[in-house]
């Protein structure tokens, strides 16, 4: 279900018939453009899906007496079709005005050329039905890597993401993350509305980030590419010294490069950060530093050994 006024908000439609209805059933990212049921040919018909009509169905409704054009339409909108958007300014028939309005079937109008909106529709539905999840962190763009900072509350995260945001670094979301997953490996983080661009900061509250520093200093959405989870340091705890292996945490079925980054006085949390979406970028490359260092030990013709985490570097 998509909210009907967001719907047409989000894509600048204009409303032709407005049925009052404030969800639109839409399951799919799919849409259908219904010439063949204009033709009469029902078998198969996604009736589903949002209808898309452009200058080819329109000019074949215009072209039809307006007894048949009528016959036409009933035959159609007997389906509970979700919607029906109408595409560059098109004028259509009264007929279907009429119909549609008794059937209950919103019917919206945009100028965009159909093959633009087409694509348009897919991309914005496809975001809108991903799987979606919440999470508690600090999402920010670091070098073009997107960095989820995540851990207990009052540990420092937004410290660190003020920080690295003074360094020239964006910030998307504080406190709430929306995370979608667009794709089966890619997943996009956006912040809630009611607070975008907002900061909180113990002992100062609430900042508005874009206008202290810029609208450079923002972002409204980011792929998520690392989590850094960040936790009081514990002397009893054993933390990789190398990196041979790399860690990963699922989010929405999605696996991500997770990494643990304690956290004492002292420590400079936002060069550790640049740091490490630094070294990310760079193993996507193709160079893994601590792999470099566990062939220079144990030679080429030798396999990666897990020992290499006990070396005192």
């Amino acid at each position: 279900m998509i909210s009907a006024s967001r719907f047409q908000r989000d894509l600048e439609l204009t409303c032709l018939v407005d049925t009052n209805c404030t969800e639109l059933n839409i399951q799919s990212p799919e849409l259908n453009r219904p010439g063949m049921q204009f033709c009469g040919f029902y078998e198969h018909f996604a009736w589903e899906r949002p209808q898309l009509i452009g200058i080819v169905e329109m000019a074949y409704l215009q072209q039809q007496e307006p007894a048949r054009r009528v016959e036409i339409l009933k035959q159609y909108f007997h389906y509970a079709m979700p919607c029906i958007i109408i595409c560059r300014n098109l004028p259509p028939p009264p007929e279907l005005l009429t119909l549609a309005a008794t059937a209950k079937i919103p019917v919206f109008q945009t100028a965009m050329l159909t093959s633009r909106f087409t694509a348009l529709l897919i991309h914005y539905l496809t975001r809108e039905l991903a799987p979606h999840e919440t999470r508690h962190g600090v999402l920010l763009d670091v070098y073009g890597v997107g960095v989820l900072l995540s851990g207990k509350s009052g540990v420092g995260k937004s410290e660190a993401a003020l920080e690295l945001i003074k360094r020239g670094h964006m910030l998307v979301a504080d406190d709430v993350v929306d995370i979608c997953r667009v794709a089966d490996n890619r997943l996009i983080g956006t912040c809630p509305e009611s607070i975008r661009h907002l900061m909180e900061i113990r002992g100062i509250g609430l900042i508005d980030i874009q206008a202290m520093f810029g609208v450079s200093a923002v972002t409204n959405t980011k792929t998520i590419d690392l989590v850094l989870e960040l936790e009081a340091w514990d002397e009893n705890k054993f933390y990789d010294r190398v990196g041979l292996a790399d860690e990963t945490t699922e989010i929405l079925g999605v696996p991500i490069v997770r990494q643990m980054m304690p956290v004492r006085p002292g420590r400079n949390l936002a060069i550790i950060i640049e740091v490490a979406a630094r070294n990310l970028s760079l193993k996507r490359m193709g160079y893994h530093p601590a792999r470099e260092l566990n062939q220079r030990v144990f030679h080429n013709d030798r396999p990666y050994r897990e020992e290499i985490n006990t070396i005192d570097p």
